[in-house]
């Protein structure tokens, strides 16, 4: 088992891996460093190699499922999760590490959005759109998280072996801060000193395509996780509409005694029926929510003592 394991997910960054490898090393030189390649054709690997790093492979594409195999497959106390592109500083790596380490913090997340982030991307939309999901999460779950896409965090053994990955690409930082979030685990921010990429350095974050699945994915756990909440409001929406084609059908109703707008008093019903069965449904799914976390209690648990029998036999 490692005590500090330095995780880099990398699909063509032959630019700067090198150098990510040696500050890590230089900054953690007790860490282990793992280069994850995910199907790279410019050399990636080897450079990683080269510059010590251990290199393993994962053939599907995409960040989420090189984060998976990665939580699967290392043990370590304190897990340091970044980018290969050079665009975070490794000197704060000690820091995050010692808040897991010493402070039982179950995620510590590299806040780009409150040093340098809108002075050095220059990708367009990409500043909005990143403090537009923060606002939007942080609403949803009265939290006051700083950076909820950064690829920069430190993680606990108890975080990563109790992690379950849905994500397949860049949703996987959403994933991780919702996840958090929803499980009260202890999180903390560290302001970072972000820089852009490299000349030469492609991103490999689509603005729209990406940004449209932060979204979708933000919207999707909101309804897994917060259900009851989730299908209250879609309740309301429905009752509106519902109220709405009722409404004409009563005044007239009132004033001749007829229902002359039949198909509009079947849509009402329609949608009245729609509305107590969403009610209904978010109540059942809540039950299930709250059955899930009590699940969840249990394996944190059981991975706690796991974790002191790994310690016990370094």
């Amino acid at each position: 088992m490692d005590k500090i394991a330095v995780l880099i997910p990398c699909y063509n960054e032959a630019k700067t891996i090198k150098k990510v490898v040696e500050d890590f090393k230089r900054d953690l030189p007790n860490a282990t460093i793992y280069v994850y390649d995910n199907n790279s054709s410019d050399g990636t690997d080897e450079i990683a190699r080269n510059a010590g790093a251990i290199v393993r492979y994962e053939k599907k594409q995409g960040k989420g499922n090189v984060i998976k195999r990665m939580f699967r497959e290392i043990d370590a106390e304190c897990y340091i999760m970044t980018d290969g592109d050079d665009t975070y500083p490794s000197k704060n790596a000690k820091q995050m590490a010692d808040l897991v380490l010493n402070d039982n913090v179950d995620m510590v997340i590299g806040d780009r959005l409150s040093s340098t982030y809108s002075t050095e991307n220059k990708r367009l939309f990409h500043d909005f759109g990143n403090k537009l999901v923060r606002d939007l999460i942080n609403s949803i779950y009265k939290s006051n998280i700083k950076d909820v896409m950064t690829g920069y965090r430190a993680f606990s053994y108890l975080f990563v072996k109790t992690f379950p990955i849905l994500s397949k690409g860049f949703e996987i930082e959403t994933e991780m801060t919702i996840h958090s979030l929803d499980k009260n685990l202890l999180t903390q921010n560290v302001i970072i000193e972000y820089h852009d990429r490299q000349e030469g350095s492609q991103s490999k974050l689509n603005t729209y395509s990406d940004g449209y699945k932060v979204i979708k994915t933000i919207i999707s756990l909101y309804k897994n996780y917060r259900p009851l909440s989730f299908f209250m409001w879609l309740s309301l929406v429905l009752f509106i509409i519902g109220s709405m084609f009722i409404t004409p059908v009563l005044i007239d109703y009132f004033k001749t005694g007829l229902v002359p707008k039949i198909p509009s008093f079947i849509a009402s019903v329609f949608f009245y029926i729609c509305t107590i069965q969403s009610f209904f449904g978010g109540l059942i799914l809540d039950t299930i929510s709250r059955k899930n976390k009590q699940d969840f209690e249990m394996n944190y648990t059981k991975y706690t003592d796991k974790l002191k029998q790994l310690k016990s036999t370094k």
